[in-house]
């Protein structure tokens, strides 16, 4: 090879090892821009099956659960979490970016939160804990899902100090993954998942929890389920017939006026329908007295292959509340959930208030990832 070849290779290595460095920059920054694709995975019924998961439409994943038990972060199933830890760390070999949090608690084991956080000493020795799982398994972060503080949830312990107690907690789970980054160099997330009643806002400082965590994650669904008139659970706005409904609009408002930022507020979104015979077929049953629920398969895969597909269920739109029901006036069924259209004008919402992203409950509800594909589509 001559001296002048040698000087035509060596510049167009150099050129275009600059150019690789420019494209790699480019992907690093593009993908720091792209909201935040946060999913809910069920850890809690039993081992996972990673091929079910896209890594690549994902930008987080929440495992959930890890229980709360003596003051400590408590893997109950250690050897089916350990496996599914590693099974959800392989998923990076997809997408390198991707990060894994673990759930504290969900609503059938936060009965212990109240206890872990009362102390000095006891916030120490949980966050000293979940810190300690995040690195033993190599892990990306901690989400909080204390449902609720300073309430009973589901018969849970609760005091009035959960208030401060609250904020305290985040504090310290903060200090000791800062602690664990001067380690090993990365940037751990801290979040909480939270509904958007306004008790709620009653019993926590928000403002303050904002300083020391990354993400609200807004549960904005189940709005109306629990007493004996039902409605949408998930509806995006009010409906007419009831201005003063839950909406995820509301919820948003209201974390802002509370002091998150909107950059910090992940709008939640259910992969999961809710379903009631009603007493009468009056407004199809929206906002209406519920007679019995029913049980079993809601996930929106189920919704939209099987139960749209059954005779009498005729789909409906609320263009107030931008949601859809179905009705069956046969057996006056009632069932809300979100669906394509929803879920797009969501997407939409997040992207032109400045939010964080979107997260949702959860990945196995809808296996053929309907709705997924939705999110990756139409979010900024």
């Amino acid at each position: 090879m001559n001296k002048i070849n040698s000087i035509v290779l060596a510049t167009s290595c150099l050129a275009l090892s600059f150019c690789q460095q420019e494209t790699s920059k480019e992907s690093i920054e593009a993908s720091a821009s792209k909201k935040e694709i946060i999913g809910y995975v069920p850890g809690f019924r039993g081992l996972l099956d990673e091929k079910d998961i896209d890594a690549n439409k994902l930008t987080i994943i929440n495992y959930a659960f890890v229980d709360v038990k003596d003051s400590l972060a408590w893997l109950t199933n250690l050897e089916t979490d350990s496996v599914n830890f590693r099974k959800l760390n392989y998923l990076k070999k997809d997408n390198p970016a991707l990060k894994i949090v673990i759930s504290i608690g969900g609503w059938s084991w936060s009965e212990n939160f109240s206890d872990a956080v009362l102390t000095d000493s006891s916030r120490e020795k949980f966050a000293k804990s979940g810190a300690k799982i995040v690195a033993d398994y190599n892990l990306d972060g901690i989400d909080i899902d204390w449902e609720y503080p300073g309430l009973k949830g589901e018969d849970n312990v609760f005091r009035v100090e959960d208030k401060e107690n609250f904020t305290l907690m985040f504090e310290a789970i903060r200090k000791e993954l800062d602690a664990l980054a001067v380690t090993t160099g990365k940037k751990y997330i801290v979040s909480t998942a939270l509904p958007c009643f306004p008790r709620l806002f009653e019993v926590t400082n928000m403002g303050d929890v904002a300083k020391h965590i990354d993400f609200v994650n807004i549960m904005a669904y189940d709005f109306y389920v629990a007493g004996d008139t039902v409605g949408h659970h998930s509806n995006l706005y009010p409906s007419e017939s009831y201005e003063k409904e839950n909406s995820a609009d509301k919820a948003v408002k209201t974390y802002i006026e509370q002091g998150v930022p909107a950059e910090k507020l992940v709008l939640g979104v259910p992969f999961y329908g809710r379903s009631w015979t009603m007493k009468s077929s009056d407004n199809l049953g929206i906002l209406r007295p519920r007679d019995e629920v029913i049980r079993g398969n809601n996930g929106f895969t189920f919704i939209k292959d099987s139960l749209m597909a059954k005779p009498g269920f005729v789909r409906y739109w609320d263009d107030a509340a931008k949601s859809p029901y179905l009705f069956n006036a046969e057996n006056n069924q009632l069932v809300v959930y979100d669906d394509e259209s929803s879920v797009k004008l969501k997407c939409e919402y997040v992207n032109d208030n400045g939010l964080a992203g979107i997260m949702f409950w959860q990945y196995a509800s809808d296996p053929k990832e309907y709705l997924l594909d939705v999110v990756n589509e139409h979010l900024d």
